[in-house]
């Protein structure tokens, strides 16, 4: 017989085990939304609304180019990194914190986040991009945000410009943004290339270090985002001996990392280090769903920062936690609290450009949390994955872009066979492929 084994036997317990991670899985797609914003709206629009606010950003990327010019990147991988000079218009009319997605294209520039401009430039032009733009910061500043998990390259744009707005932030905003495929089933894929856009950051870091113009650096990362950030700094740790004194802030959100490993890499990176800031969460759902894929080990930004052995090596190795457990912000996930809450979001920009500290008092027991992007953790390794993954392919519509070809690459199911699998063109009707007719 074609189709799926039957589950006899010592295979009961791999179904029921399947069940369960099919309702953890469906409970998740659901909190996630529908991400019914859309999509290519990197289309440069005409400026015919003076009032609004500007963003101007130099966005480095090892995603492969699209031929839509609204798109401008993929979620595939490039043979060499690329530049861009983009600048996004953001409205007047707007609670701090949010995104305003344009609920349809072109945008309308009053009521919605816009880009007026989106230049792609040599590296040359890029180096001069920067230098001018440090010159214009107070404090010759610079500050890198490396998103999370489940991006779209449009996704990371308009969440750094929201950060920069809100923040208040004064240094130069340099997004640094890998190839994601913005799908609840590319989990494997993101993370293998966040390793992939290791050497480009740490080439980033290199130039940031060596470049007299840059008197500071600071780092912002959010969930897997903070795994590429971390390995790029111990790579650049190791290369020198060191990391140089202007990198003062490296800021961890939610991070999505093995606690184990984030102890060998502060390890490597030796004794002389920036100072680090850890947005921790014990409610954070898909930071949950993520230990439960990688082994149980806890992952980084949902440990207790009052337990053992925590507290003791966070203060040996002088990391600063705020814990926002209790903090009601952000998506239903309680992944990404720090991109809406505006108090924190100007306190971090306070933290950069002014020097003042972050501490968990100052911020009223972690009332809020700082910039980024969401993400769910969802391991899609083989068969089962792809029923896990259905009832989100009927929900989200970028989950539903990409079912059709993990569906193919794992069961061999053609394209020309999509009927039999109850699919459309563009998406399903919300049920995984039955086993064929003998």
């Amino acid at each position: 017989m074609n189709g799926f084994p039957v589950h006899t036997g010592d295979n009961v317990h791999r179904l029921v085990a399947t069940s369960r991670w099919f309702a953890v899985f469906a409970a998740l797609a659901l909190m996630s939304g529908c991400g019914g914003h859309p999509k290519n709206v990197l289309t440069p629009v005409a400026d015919t609304v003076p009032t609004t606010s500007r963003v101007m950003m130099l966005v480095a990327t090892t995603r492969g180019r699209s031929d839509d010019a609204g798109e401008m990147f993929t979620g595939e991988r490039a043979r060499a990194p690329a530049f861009v000079d983009i600048t996004v218009s953001i409205p007047q009319d707007r609670k701090i914190g949010d995104v305003a997605w344009p609920k349809k294209l072109p945008a309308d520039q009053a009521t919605d986040f816009a880009t007026l401009k989106a230049d792609e430039l040599t590296k040359d032009a890029a180096k001069s991009w920067l230098n001018a733009t440090v010159r214009k910061s107070p404090d010759r500043s610079v500050l890198v945000f490396i998103h999370g998990f489940n991006n779209r390259f449009e996704d990371s744009v308009y969440r750094f410009a929201q950060i920069v707005h809100d923040s208040g932030v004064r240094s130069a905003p340099v997004l640094v943004t890998w190839p994601s495929r913005g799908s609840l089933l590319a989990y494997g894929y993101d993370r293998e290339s966040t390793n992939y856009t290791r050497n480009t950051l740490e080439a980033l870091f290199q130039y940031l270090a060596a470049d007299p113009e840059v008197k500071e650096v600071s780092i912002l990362a959010h969930s897997m985002g903070n795994w590429l950030a971390l390995e790029g700094l111990r790579q650049m740790a190791i290369r020198n001996g060191g990391l140089p004194s202007k990198f003062k802030n490296v800021m961890l959100a939610a991070p999505d990392v093995d606690v184990d490993v984030f102890r060998s890499q502060i390890e490597d990176m030796g004794a002389r280090r920036p100072r680090f800031t850890l947005f921790v969460s014990a409610d954070d759902r898909a930071l949950a769903f993520s230990r439960r894929i990688w082994g149980d080990i806890p992952r980084l930004g949902s440990i207790d920062p009052e337990a053992a052995p925590y507290k003791t090596e966070m203060e040996t190795n002088k990391i600063t936690v705020i814990d926002l457990t209790k903090v009601k912000a952000g998506d239903s996930l309680h992944h990404s609290k720090f991109a809406e809450s505006p108090q924190v979001v100007q306190l971090i920009g306070a933290r950069i450009s002014q020097g003042q500290a972050l501490t968990d008092s100052r911020m009223g027991l972690g009332d809020h949390l700082i910039a980024g992007t969401t993400g769910v953790a969802l391991a899609a390794g083989g068969a089962a994955g792809l029923v896990l993954a259905a009832p989100a392919a009927a929900i989200d519509a970028d989950t539903r872009d990409h079912y059709g070809h993990h569906l193919i690459n794992l069961t061999g199911v053609k394209k020309t066979d999509r009927s039999k699998c109850g699919m459309k063109e563009k998406g399903i009707r919300g049920t995984a492929c039955k086993p064929s007719d003998p």
